[in-house]
């Protein structure tokens, strides 16, 4: 069962939320077509970005806990860790976006995106020589000066990753070792900071952020592209 552990983690973040897409109030069955063309497109990005690093060395995977099929020299379950967690975020965003109604529009995620920008900003440009560090950061600050500049609001992204940090804990924290005699996932720790929360890396929670907002923007963009010229 060893083989399945990596496997095992995508199925249980996929589960609930593939279950309760099917709830006939709001049925998130019926957002595929617009999240699985936003899905594709930003894993692509990102399964680019992971066959580099993994080449570089800059992490890896233990065998251990893998069943052993690779794609692009990737295992078959970091393929899935694409959709399947994009898959449950995005799902929770289109959850929490029906449940929740904020009464008027804030300009809090302006104040927290700016600040976020200074700080990736700043952190990232001294930890240059560090790959995964400096990518990350100042990738994502240059992605929030983008949507501060489109004027898009980011409240129900922002809450959306606040509700699923503990669940990122777990989920990561099993990919980094917690709870294992040895991490699924493994850092050089040449290119990034080693200052980690628990077993994960810092890095870990921003490149988590950019995978999952880039995940519901452009579902969101391309939902509302399809409505608009469906009208």
């Amino acid at each position: 069962m060893k083989q399945y552990t990596y496997l095992l983690i995508d199925l249980g973040c996929l589960l609930i939320p593939f279950i309760f897409s099917f709830y006939h109030k709001k049925p998130f069955f019926k957002e595929w077509k617009y999240f699985l063309p936003a899905n594709i497109f930003i894993s692509v990005l990102f399964i680019i970005w992971d066959v580099l690093f993994t080449y570089l060395k800059i992490w890896g995977f233990n065998p251990e806990y893998l069943i052993g099929i690779t794609i692009l020299n990737l295992p078959i379950e970091e393929i899935l860790f694409f959709i399947s967690i994009p898959y449950a975020c995005v799902f929770t965003y289109y959850a929490i976006s029906h449940l929740i109604k904020f009464k008027k529009p804030s300009k809090v995620h302006r104040k927290i995106s700016l600040l976020a920008i200074i700080i990736l900003l700043v952190f990232g440009s001294m930890h240059l020589p560090l790959l995964y560090t400096s990518i990350t950061f100042l990738s994502t600050a240059i992605f929030l000066i983008f949507l501060m500049i489109l004027r898009i609001n980011l409240s129900y992204i922002y809450f959306t990753y606040a509700l699923i940090i503990p669940f990122f804990l777990i989920s990561n924290g099993l990919l980094t070792g917690s709870f294992l005699d040895n991490p699924i996932v493994w850092y050089d720790g040449i290119n990034n900071t080693e200052l980690r929360v628990f077993t994960i890396p810092i890095e870990d929670f921003i490149y988590g952020f950019l995978l999952i907002s880039s995940n519901i923007l452009l579902y969101e963009y391309i939902k509302n592209k399809f409505q608009k010229a469906s009208n």
